[in-house]
C-alpha cells in the first residue's frame, strides 16, 4: 500500500457523448436507454400486425432458475420475451424429441452398462479359473510332469490356457533340452557375441566388410540387423526399444545364438520368438528354450530357407486346407494366391506379431504340447474365422487382410475355429501326409511358389 503516493480524486461518470467500445474499433454512442421488452414487444406487433398470445401459466416453466443439462436440452426452455413465444404444437414437439433423446440416451447408457458388466463378470471368471488351475498345475501337475503331461485331463487343461506363473516352466519342459545347452554354455556364446560387438565396432567399416570373407561379413551384418529388429519388436509394449529394460536382455540372446549356431546366424523373425520367451523365462532359460525351439525340424527348415522343406509343408497345408475349407480354397487358386504369401510370416514368428500377445501366448501353450502340426492348424482357424470376409475379397485385399490380421480377435472365437479344424485327410494325420510328401520327390515340383522363388 505504501508504494505509492495516495492520490484521491473524484470519480466523474462518464460523458453522455463519450463513445462506446467493441472488441474491434470504436462504436457510436447510446443515444437512447435500452427498450423495455413490453415496447419491444409492442413494436413487433406494430410491424407484424399479429397479436402476441403468452402461453397457458401451465406451459411456462416454474422453475425459473432451470439450468439444462446439455445443448438438446435447450429446445425445451422458452424463448426470450422479445421474441415470439413457441405455439403449444410447436411446444409439443420439442418435448417429444427432447424425451426421445433422452430415452436413446438410456438405452445406450444402459447397453453400454450390461456390456461392462459382462466383460468384468468375463474377466472375474477368467481370473477364478487361472487361479484354481495354477494350484492344479504347480500342486498336481509339475511335481509329477512325466506322469501325467499325456494324461486326458492335463490336455484338457492345457488347452484351455496355461496360467501366466506356470506358463514358461511348461514352455521349458514341453520343448526340452535335446541340445544339452547349459547355463554356463550360454555365458561362454555371450561373452563372445560381446567381444565381436566390440571389434566390429572398433575396427569395422563398410570397405572392411567389402574385403572381408563372405562368412564373416555374414555374420557382421546379422549382428547389425539384430540392432535393427529389436527397435522393431512389439513397438507398442516400448520395453524392447532402446533403454526399455529388455532391450539389453534380448540383444543378448540374439547375440549369443548366432555365435552358438553360426550356419543358421539372424533372420528376421527370430526377435520376436526370443522376445516372447524372454517375458516368461529367465535369460538363461529363454535362451536355451530359444535354441531348442529353433532346432526343431520345421523352424530350421524356415530359418535355413530351405525351398524344398518350405514347399513340402506348404502342399502339407493346401492338403488340409482343401478338406477343411473348400470354397475358401478354390477362392484362393483362383486367384493363384499360394501359402507362402502369408503362412511365412506366421510361421517365422510362431504368429507372436501377426496376433494380439495374449493370444499368441495362448497358441504357444498348444504349440509346445502339440508341435508343429498346431502352427498349420491355427492357420486354418484364422481362415476359418473369417472366411465369409475372404470369399468376398480379391487377391490384393486377402493378402493385406492376411498380413495384418484385425486386433479384436478374440481367443474363444479363434479356438472354437481351431477346434472345429479336423487333422485328418482320407484317414491320414498330419505326420502321415507330411511323410509321404517327403517320400515323393516330384510333389515339390507340382507345387511352384512364385514368391519363394523370388
Amino acid at each position: 500500500r505504501n508504494f505509492f503516493t495516495k492520490r484521491t480524486k473524484e470519480l466523474k461518470p462518464a460523458a453522455p457523448s463519450a463513445p462506446g467500445w467493441k472488441l474491434f474499433g470504436k462504436v457510436p454512442p447510446r443515444e437512447n436507454l435500452p427498450k423495455d421488452s413490453k415496447i419491444i414487444q409492442q413494436e413487433y406487433e406494430a410491424r407484424t400486425g399479429r397479436m402476441y398470445k403468452p402461453p397457458p401459466p401451465s406451459a411456462r416453466r416454474k422453475n425459473i432458475e432451470f439450468e439444462p443439462l446439455s445443448t438438446t436440452a435447450l429446445i425445451l426452455e422458452d424463448r426470450p420475451a422479445n421474441l415470439p413465444a413457441k405455439s403449444v404444437e410447436e411446444a409439443l414437439r420439442h418435448r417429444q424429441e427432447y424425451d426421445e433423446m433422452v430415452a436413446e440416451a438410456k438405452k445406450r447408457e444402459i447397453k453400454e452398462a450390461h456390456k461392462r458388466k459382462k466383460i468384468m463378470r468375463e474377466r472375474f471368471k477368467q481370473e477364478e479359473n487361472i487361479a484354481s488351475a495354477m494350484v492344479i498345475w504347480v500342486n498336481e501337475i509339475l511335481p509329477n510332469w512325466e506322469g501325467m503331461r499325456a494324461t486326458r485331463r492335463v490336455r484338457e487343461l492345457w488347452w484351455q490356457g496355461l496360467p501366466p506363473s506356470v506358463r514358461g516352466k511348461v514352455w521349458s519342459l514341453a520343448v526340452g533340452n535335446e541340445l544339452n545347452i547349459t547355463p554356463e554354455l550360454y555365458e561362454i556364446f555371450l561373452s563372445r557375441a560381446k567381444e565381436r560387438w566390440k571389434s566390429f565396432s572398433e575396427t569395422s567399416s563398410e570397405n572392411d566388410l567389402e574385403d572381408a570373407g563372405a562368412s564373416v561379413a555374414d555374420r557382421e551384418a546379422s549382428l547389425e540387423l539384430i540392432k535393427l529388429d529389436i527397435s522393431r519388436t512389439f513397438p507398442s509394449l516400448y520395453i524392447f526399444q532402446k533403454g526399455g529394460p529388455y532391450h539389453d536382455l534380448l540383444h543378448s540372446v540374439l547375440g549369443a545364438y548366432t555365435c552358438y549356431r553360426p550356419d543358421v546366424g539372424y533372420v528376421q523373425g527370430m526377435s520376436f520368438i526370443a522376445a516372447v520367451l524372454i517375458l516368461n523365462l529367465e535369460e538363461a532359460d529363454a535362451f536355451i528354450a530359444f535354441a531348442n525351439l529353433l532346432n526343431k525340424p520345421c523352424q530350421l527348415a524356415f530359418f535355413r530357407v530351405d525351398h524344398s522343406m518350405m514347399l513340402k509343408y506348404f502342399a502339407a497345408f493346401e492338403v488340409f486346407f482343401e478338406e477343411n475349407l473348400p470354397k475358401l480354397f478354390l477362392h484362393f487358386k483362383s486367384y493363384s494366391l499360394t501359402p507362402d504369401i502369408y503362412l511365412i510370416d506366421w510361421i517365422f514368428t510362431l504368429y507372436s506379431k501377426s496376433l494380439p500377445l495374449d493370444l499368441a501366448c495362448r497358441v504357444w501353450d498348444v504349440f509346445c504340447r502339440d508341435g508343429e502340426e498346431f502352427l498349420f492348424r491355427t492357420g486354418l482357424g484364422i481362415l476359418r474365422l473369417y472366411e465369409d470376409i475372404l470369399l468376398q475379397m480379391d487377391f490384393i485385399h486377402i493378402a493385406q487382410f492376411l498380413t495384418k490380421l484385425p486386433e479384436d480377435i478374440t481367443s474363444e472365437k479363434l479356438f472354437s475355429c481351431i477346434a472345429a479344424i479336423q487333422m485328418q485327410n482320407s484317414n491320414k494325420k498330419w505326420a502321415q501326409v507330411f511323410a509321404s510328401l517327403m517320400k515323393d520327390n516330384k510333389e515339390g515340383d507340382k507345387n511352384h511358389s512364385p514368391a519363394l522363388k523370388s
